[in-house]
């Protein structure tokens, strides 16, 4: 359970001075994890943008980022929070759902998105930069956030989508050898770099009490 308060309906935003104060130098865990609500007149936008390659095979992290994803979007539904995914692997990218709120039966089609070829970052990057210029235009006042769920390994390195306010790279990297690039590509893009694992379910699925 995670100690400090969930995000409300602007959602979603990990509050990291509070975080990393709150480990004090240790391993980051999930019960260090502290949420900053930030209320805007039209709520927000959570782009969610999936790295379905081979590599993310290899040790089950497509599984594992799959059932982070399905807990982010139970707890938009309920919150009334519109979402996006974006899905890339092998030849491109592709809009897998929204932007909306999502529904009740969001594991049902969310399992069974597979995964295998190369690693096009630039693509999926790309497809979540033309959907944030979109909501942009239709509504500036609305707070934007990109999350990209990937394991780093390509050799792609895109600009950052200039429409987003917040963006939070997963690192979902398993391997012996670490490269780090997701580390790197949030330094590059001024966002937050969390790794998969301290996202693990229950730590999403409900608000703590104060």
């Amino acid at each position: 359970m995670v100690h400090g308060r969930a995000p409300g309906a602007a959602g979603l935003r990990l509050a990291w001075p509070a975080t990393l104060a709150a480990k004090r130098g240790t391993a980051l865990r999930a019960e260090h994890l502290r949420y900053a609500q930030r209320q805007t007149g039209t709520g927000a936008l959570h782009c969610f943008v999936l790295d379905c390659s081979a590599s993310m095979l290899a040790h089950g992290q497509l599984a594992l980022a799959k059932g982070l994803l399905i807990a982010l979007f139970d707890r938009a539904r309920a919150e009334r929070v519109e979402v996006a995914l974006i899905c890339f692997g092998g030849a491109g990218a592709e809009l897998r759902f929204g932007p909306a709120v999502p529904r009740w039966w969001n594991e049902r089609w969310l399992a069974p998105v597979g995964g295998g070829g190369g690693t096009p970052l630039e693509a999926g990057i790309a497809r979540a930069s033309l959907l944030l210029d979109a909501a942009a235009r239709r509504d500036p006042a609305r707070e934007r956030h990109l999350w990209l769920f990937s394991d780093g390994r390509t050799t792609q390195w895109p600009a950052r989508p200039r429409l987003a306010d917040h963006i939070t790279v997963v690192d979902c990297e398993a391997a012996t050898v670490r490269l780090g690039r997701c580390h790197a590509l949030a330094r590059a893009w001024q966002g937050e770099c969390v790794a998969a694992d301290a996202l693990l379910v229950p730590s999403l699925s409900s608000p703590s009490p104060d």
